[in-house]
Parts: C-alpha cells; sequence; structure tokens
C-alpha cells in the first residue's frame, strides 16, 4: 500500500474561506474549501508531486501572481480535526460550527492536509483535504473583557 501523501503548513495564510460551503462564483452549493498561499519554490516541488497548485491572476505592482493551493474540508467520509483557540481556550468545530471560521480575525493557523489522487479521463493529480487544523482568534478589547467575566450555563 502505497503512503499517504500529506503537507503541513505553520503559520499559513487562509485565504477565499468558505468553511460554511456558500454557494458563489466559484462554488457549488456544499462545497467547504479555502485555499493556502505558497512560497513559489514549495510549489514547483508540490506540483512535481501531482498537486494542483494553482496562481492568482499578478495585481498591479507584482510580475507574476501567487500560488496557492485549493484544500477541501470534507466532513462525509473522514472530519477533519478543526480547534478555533481563544482566551476561553480550545474549541472543537464541527460540520454545524466550522463555519464561522469565514468571518473570524485569524491571528495564527497550523494545517495538515492528506492527499487524495483522482484519474477521470486520463488527467491525473491530487486533491488536498484537510486533516486538521488549529487557528488561533485574534480577540478585540470586548471579547477579552467578557470571556475574562465568562459565566457557565451550568
Amino acid at each position: 500500500m502505497a503512503e499517504a501523501k500529506t503537507f503541513m503548513i505553520e503559520d499559513a495564510r487562509l485565504i477565499f474561506r468558505n468553511f460554511e460551503g456558500k454557494e458563489g462564483m466559484y462554488n457549488v452549493a456544499g462545497d467547504r474549501n479555502f485555499c493556502v498561499p505558497l512560497d513559489p519554490e514549495i510549489a514547483v516541488k508540490m506540483a512535481d508531486d501531482g498537486w494542483n497548485i494553482k496562481v492568482t491572476k499578478p495585481r498591479d505592482d507584482e510580475e507574476e501572481g501567487t500560488p496557492y493551493i485549493q484544500v477541501t474540508v470534507g466532513f462525509k467520509n473522514r472530519p477533519p480535526r478543526v480547534v478555533m483557540i481563544t482566551s476561553n481556550g480550545r474549541t472543537n468545530l464541527t460540520e454545524e460550527t466550522v463555519g464561522v471560521l469565514d468571518w473570524a480575525d485569524i491571528r495564527q493557523a497550523d494545517l495538515i492536509c492528506r492527499g487524495y489522487d483522482w484519474d477521470v479521463n486520463g488527467k491525473t493529480g491530487t486533491k488536498a483535504y484537510l486533516q486538521s487544523l488549529f487557528v488561533t482568534i485574534e480577540e478585540d478589547a470586548l471579547e477579552m473583557k467578557y470571556a475574562a467575566n465568562a459565566v457557565s450555563d451550568d
């Protein structure tokens, strides 16, 4: 049996976030995903290994776009571990609650993805699925104030 392809990115920047799976111009309803910009050298190596690497359109001040990989957040077969970290501690997010990350101010994100090799009509590649994600949230002054005074619902 072949060893599973995985990669880990610490202090990742999450772009084009759609943890909720909202339908949009570039997204089918129910498809939960986000993208992670990559260092160009790492992107080349990953593309050589079969990962589906894309590149943003260059901005006015750029000669080239930024390479990135889209990560699928799938809960059907093998749900990912998604942990949100705040001053109140850790919260494990579920399929029903993971959408809060779409609008969260993220201070830090560390993730591990596993690959799924696909073969369709003679074309092949490796799609990235989220395995685990730890997200530290940037809290404002009121969130910090009320987190310190949190009252239990018990």
